[in-house]
């Protein structure tokens, strides 16, 4: 049913189960937000029962009157149902173990007793009003009778979506799509809900929607408990590009909620994670790097700005020539062939010594085989900022520019925009310089870490970057921007 598919976001309750995860209420309307920007269907917002911060949670996320049908995770109980009515939410996600070992070790009931909790529960929440998705939690352990059986008597009272969950991710793809099928012969549309402890969970997912399953739940970054859920964009972009098959989602906004997940949950990505990864679209590889730049469909399956993401060239020991020169030419150099063979030559001997050659050390390179000598046309001086939880973030720089002494001010959204701001007057008769990309890592751990910062500045059509060390991120930010504006300055004296 890939035509007719269906996206269930559980990353605010299922996501928010991954162990060391907290997220707040505005952290969770962010989310949510993105979410609905996304365009999936249904967002599973929280378990409102679970805590009077929970529910402020998702009420907050209801008044905000998003597209998306927002859902609360509920047990079979009354008070979870009016828990979840109280936050306003459209549905709620009634979850019931089914299988013989959840019934017996975890509930200590009889099979009839759950099924009977279930059906009163199932009523009650349609009777005030709510969709009511039954979910059938380790539905993958438990007898087809016993859950066909479960699932009618639900529908009987009004259940409106049924879910069958892979609760400790045992199916494989042959498994799912037979036991899928199966149950998409219910009369009631089917959800599927697959946990990722083999690392089948997306797999599984396609053969039970080719199956007949027509809702598929999923999380931003494949988040969840122990190995996590299926992942939403690794779903969505193989049932896209794989099946081309359109299913609504603007997949060009992945890059950006995955890193908005990540920031928020802080969980870090693996870097070769599928679609979103900072590798996903890496080349180091001289041949296939050489490649992507002649077409990229030869080594990349889907363009990266499909995804919101970019393409990434490294530096290594694998790295061609022609890969070089085209980072080369970014900057508006231009070199000859010995030049450039010589350049190459000593990225390679810098790689084979373990070493990533980054931008800055490519320029570095590049600028020492062609003989040109750094000029610091702008000396700082002295700087001082000022900022607090009430106070405006100011700063005040002395410059030397060219041997005449400036002195200016300037305020920002913290110390180190106002610093930047205050540099960027002080050049501004000479050069107007851009602010294109700032980077900062702490590169040891601790309060007195070493900070690395990198700028990316344009003046004209020039692009250049440039890096500063130091444990003040203020300091560090400051030397780096003035790397940049000097070599820039620099560049134009010699045009």
């Amino acid at each position: 049913m890939l035509n007719d598919l269906k996206i269930l976001d559980t990353t605010l309750r299922d996501g928010e189960q991954t162990p060391g995860v907290l997220i707040t209420s505005n952290e969770k309307l962010r989310i949510a937000s993105k979410l609905d920007e996304l365009g999936v269907d249904v967002i599973e917002a929280g378990s409102a029962i679970t805590s009077k911060d929970e529910q402020k949670s998702i009420k907050t996320i209801t008044e905000n009157k998003l597209n998306a049908e927002i859902c609360s995770f509920a047990r079979p109980m009354k008070i979870d149902i009016d828990t979840a009515l109280d936050c306003d939410v459209d549905s709620i996600h009634l979850v019931i173990p089914s299988s013989d070992l959840h019934i017996d070790y975890k509930l200590r009931k009889t099979r009839e007793q759950v099924e009977e909790i279930a059906v009163n529960a199932t009523e009650y929440a349609k009777s005030h009003g709510l969709i009511v998705e039954l979910s059938t939690e380790d539905a993958t352990r438990t007898g087809m009778d016993d859950l066909k059986h479960l699932y009618n008597q639900c529908i009987e009272v009004g259940a409106d979506r049924l879910c069958a969950c892979d609760t400790v991710g045992i199916l494989t793809p042959e498994r799912s799509y037979e036991f899928y099928k199966e149950l998409a012969q219910l009369p009631q549309p089917l959800s599927v809900h697959c946990h990722n402890d083999f690392g089948l969970a997306v797999a599984n997912t396609l053969a039970a929607l080719n199956a007949g399953a027509q809702q598929a739940h999923v999380t931003i970054n494949g988040l969840g408990e122990r190995a996590g859920n299926a992942s939403c964009e690794e779903l969505v972009m193989a049932i896209e590009s794989l099946y081309n098959i359109k299913t609504g989602i603007k997949t060009e906004l992945f890059y950006e909620i995955s890193q908005l997940v990540e920031r928020i949950s802080g969980v870090t990505l693996q870097s070769n994670k599928a679609i979103v990864g900072s590798n996903a679209f890496a080349h180091e590889s001289g041949i296939h790097a050489d490649g992507v730049l002649k077409k990229s469909e030869t080594y990349e399956p889907i363009k990266p700005e499909t995804v919101g993401h970019r393409r990434r060239f490294i530096l290594g020991k694998h790295v061609g020539k022609h890969v070089i020169h085209e980072k080369i030419k970014e900057t508006n150099t231009q070199v000859t062939d010995d030049e450039l063979n010589r350049i190459f030559e000593r990225v390679k001997s810098l790689s084979d010594m373990g070493k990533t050659v980054t931008d800055v050390d490519l320029q570095a390179i590049t600028d020492d085989i062609l003989n040109i000598d750094m000029e610091d046309s702008l000396v700082l001086q002295e700087y001082t900022t000022v900022s607090g939880n009430k106070v405006t973030p100011t700063a005040s720089v002395k410059v030397n520019i060219n041997n005449s002494e400036r002195i200016e001010a300037g305020v920002g959204v913290g110390p180190v925009d106002a610093a930047i701001e205050a540099i960027r007057k002080t050049i501004k008769d000479t050069a107007d310089i851009t602010l294109e990309e700032y980077h900062v890592d702490a590169i040891t751990g601790g309060t007195d870490a070493l900070i690395d910062v990198l700028v990316k500045l344009k003046y004209n059509d020039k692009v250049i970057t440039a890096r500063s060390t130091e444990p003040d991120i203020i300091m560090a930010s400051v030397e780096a921007y003035l790397k940049g504006v000097n070599k820039i300055l620099t560049d134009e004296k010699r045009r």
